[in-house]
């Protein structure tokens, strides 16, 4: 029999979860090979993939957190018929680099976004250029959020970035709270270049670059970029894949 990788999370959902999940499948000659499956969270499914960059493993992810995006639902009756009809879809993640005030970097792989935030009461003054093309010259606010389409359901919705199409090979850049420009409503850009954010004050005005949960301090210059290296192959339900899953959230901000 081939064993199949359980992660778990810590806490007593996932581990109750593991308990009936390795009973299942002990009791079944159930053979997947490459298959990992993750009881948690999105954030340690994040962490999870982020810390297997370089395996070729299939991840089935199992909800045990709150909402779960990036996660199935966990039946314990349906558990074996799930993981042999799923299907996979895979992602890149962003590449985030980042200069800091002292000249050192440090490079950070982000699934769902790069968030640049300000550091301090006031406001950043941020510069984003799109490869050699100036998107725009001086933007002073909250931040900016360069979010993938399986982010962008996440913070980014949150700042009213748009929801991006699993397959649509494009970015979202969305400002968090403009001033000046106050009506800047964001760009979306294909990902095949880079997006290069330049702190225009950085003295004065610090700010932090986030890659998912992974955060830099004050950041002087920020470039983001598809790494299409890496692929993560994710696993869902036959009834629930990610791409449903971001059609409903579509749908719901088009009704709303």
């Amino acid at each position: 029999m081939i064993k199949i990788q359980i992660i778990s999370d810590k806490n007593k959902r996932s581990t109750n979860i593991k308990k009936q999940l390795i009973k299942k499948l002990n009791s079944q000659q159930f053979k997947q090979p490459n298959l990992a499956i993750v009881i948690g969270g999105d954030g340690f499914m994040l962490e999870t993939l982020k810390k297997n960059k370089k395996s070729k493993k299939k991840f089935y992810g199992i909800n045990s957190g709150n909402y779960g995006f990036l996660m199935n639902k966990f039946s314990a009756e349906n558990i074996i018929k799930n993981l042999t009809t799923a299907n996979m879809i895979s992602i890149s993640p962003l590449e985030m680099t980042v200069k800091n005030k002292n000249n050192l970097t440090k490079k950070s792989l982000a699934i769902n976004e790069v968030s640049i935030l300000r550091q301090s009461r006031q406001a950043a003054s941020l510069s984003i250029k799109y490869g050699s093309k100036q998107i725009i010259k001086k933007l002073v606010s909250d931040g900016v959020l360069v979010s993938t389409p399986a982010g962008s359901t996440a913070y980014n919705l949150s700042v009213h970035g748009p929801i991006l199409s699993l397959n649509s090979k494009k970015l979202s850049i969305a400002p968090i709270s403009p001033f000046r420009p106050r009506r800047w409503k964001g760009k979306i850009v294909n990902d095949k270049r880079k997006i290069i954010i330049t702190n225009l004050n950085p003295s004065k005005r610090p700010i932090s670059a986030v890659a998912d949960n992974l955060e830099v301090r004050n950041a002087k210059l920020i470039i983001v970029k598809t790494n299409n290296k890496i692929k993560f192959n994710l696993l869902y339900d036959k009834n629930r894949s990610l791409q449903k899953k971001i059609k409903i959230e579509q749908l719901r901000k088009e009704i709303s």
